[in-house]
């Protein structure tokens, strides 16, 4: 049975997930999803005895099922072999009472790349025979914009155009986007924060008249932010791989319960485990954990989105994001698929700038999610007791899923946290919360100081960045960002 996929806000036209993942976001500005999602369950018992190439194969076609099984395989052999420096891609280890699961092991040392490495070979299989060239636009909050530069890199018929908020992303992030290497690829900053560069990317999707010059010229627009449901396929994979894994290490039984703890911004991240409860992975509850910037926390508790608040530049920079676009695909499945409803909250979200939902949304959402928030002092607290008490030095984003997974009573069921960065990523932070004074240290000398006094080495693909010319040094307004899109497709598919 083939699984067909639709808008958030109207089921009028239906689409391929080879289709949905070429557009990126629907034309009505919804998300793509799909009315199939749980019909079809992967077999508990074959994913716990098998490694995570053969159970991110199960997923990928069962979820994107136009996608044949050779198409599949090759996108999997393709997307996690050499360039993820450990065999088991996304490894569980123990954190105290509890695990880790280790999703920083790809080539940019965020979990961002275990989608980012998958999605442009699902975009190259896709577009054989469209004759069209696709430009990658995508916001991004720190850890996204690394990993589509890097996924997209000089990937034929394709470019990558990346916007971050400039000054708002850490030292290693911004080297790793302006030192970029390829010639299908541009990056700018924006002057504002996340949410302003998300909010224009969409506008640029919507503008019919860009549209309309880019067709003339054989291009379209597709995102490689988690809105692409190519993005957050492969996501699903490692909460099913981390399940095997307990079941192997005879942690758990097959068929227990198991809790997560997400740090997340936009809600990609832990929808994927949505998505995985309803291909029948057993989960007990899915923990949203925020930042100071905890608009979904308040959500959660009070059944109330609101986004007029003053936005907080925290230490876990990725996370500081106001709208929390994959909540939509959640919204649509918690009313069992009413699109209606669905697009007059984000229409009210848009002009107001708050929705709120009725109880029994609100009590199904409860079910299965639950919430809280770390300060930055809760999260240089944990990352300093992290390494003291378990020797394990963990990333400021990371540090806010262990707080918030911390201060929740245990239930009797095993408990992962999700760790979404490699801590040399944010040396700066790290160190600091160490209790090293860093008044005067670059990036690098962060890192050399961090390496030196907990002896944990640094990755080479962020050490070999001190060596890296700066390549992409522009910064531009908000309306300047669909110019630099059009320029950009002009350069590199003229």
């Amino acid at each position: 049975m083939e699984t067909l996929y639709h808008s958030t806000r109207s089921s009028a036209q239906v689409v391929t997930s080879k289709q949905a993942i070429l557009a990126g976001i629907a034309p009505d500005g919804g998300l793509y999803v799909s009315d199939q999602l749980g019909q079809t369950k992967i077999d508990l018992a074959r994913v716990a005895a098998q490694g995570y190439h053969a159970t991110a194969r199960d997923v990928l076609q069962t979820l994107l099922s136009d996608y044949t099984a050779d198409e599949v395989a090759a996108c999997v052999a393709g997307a996690y072999g050499s360039n993820f420096d450990t065999p088991a891609v996304t490894p569980l280890t123990p954190l105290g009472a509890d695990w880790l699961l280790e999703l920083y092991h790809g080539p940019t040392c965020a979990f961002k790349d275990v989608a980012l490495q998958m999605l442009p070979r699902l975009m190259s299989v896709a577009r054989e025979g469209q004759g069209q060239n696709i430009m990658i636009v995508t916001a991004t909050s720190g850890d996204t914009g690394k990993a589509a530069l890097e996924g997209f890199a000089d990937v034929p018929g394709t470019g990558v155009t990346v916007f971050y908020p400039d000054g708002k992303v850490s030292d290693i992030q911004h080297l790793q986007m302006t030192c970029q290497r390829g010639a299908n690829v541009a990056v700018a900053g924006i002057r504002g924060n996340f949410d302003d560069a998300q909010t224009q990317v969409k506008r640029i999707f919507a503008n019919a008249e860009l549209a309309e010059r880019l067709a003339e010229r054989g291009t379209v627009l597709s995102s490689a932010n988690s809105i692409n449901v190519g993005r957050l396929v492969p996501q699903v994979t490692y909460y099913m791989d981390a399940y095997a894994q307990l079941v192997k290490r005879g942690a758990i039984a097959l068929g227990d319960e198991v809790d997560y703890c997400v740090p997340t911004g936009n809600f990609g991240d832990v929808l994927a485990g949505y998505y995985a409860k309803c291909l029948g992975l057993p989960v007990g509850k899915l923990i949203v954990a925020s930042n100071t910037n905890k608009v979904l926390t308040d959500f959660i508790e009070t059944g109330t989105y609101d986004r007029r608040r003053d936005f907080v530049k925290t230490i876990s920079p990725s996370m500081d994001i106001l709208i929390s676009s994959n909540l939509e695909r959640l919204l649509y499945y918690l009313t069992d698929g009413d699109c209606e409803r669905v697009a007059a909250w984000m229409a009210e979200l848009a002009s107001e700038g708050r929705y709120t939902l009725p109880a029994d949304v609100m009590d199904r959402m409860r079910e299965t999610f639950a919430c809280g928030f770390a300060t930055d002092d809760d999260t240089r607290a944990t990352i300093k007791s992290t390494w003291d008490e378990l020797g394990k030095l963990i990333d400021p984003h990371t540090a806010v899923g262990k707080c918030v997974l911390d201060r929740r009573a245990s239930e009797g069921r095993a408990r992962v946290c999700l760790s979404t960065a490699d801590p040399y990523k944010f040396s700066a932070d790290v160190l600091a919360a160490l209790g090293t004074d860093t008044s005067g240290m670059d990036g690098f000398a962060c890192m050399d100081a961090l390496q030196a006094l907990t002896g944990v080495p640094a990755p080479a693909q962020l050490s070999g960045l001190r060596e890296a010319a700066i390549l992409h040094p522009s910064v531009c307004d908000q309306a300047e960002m669909l110019g630099f899109v059009e320029d950009a497709c002009t350069r590199v598919f003229s």
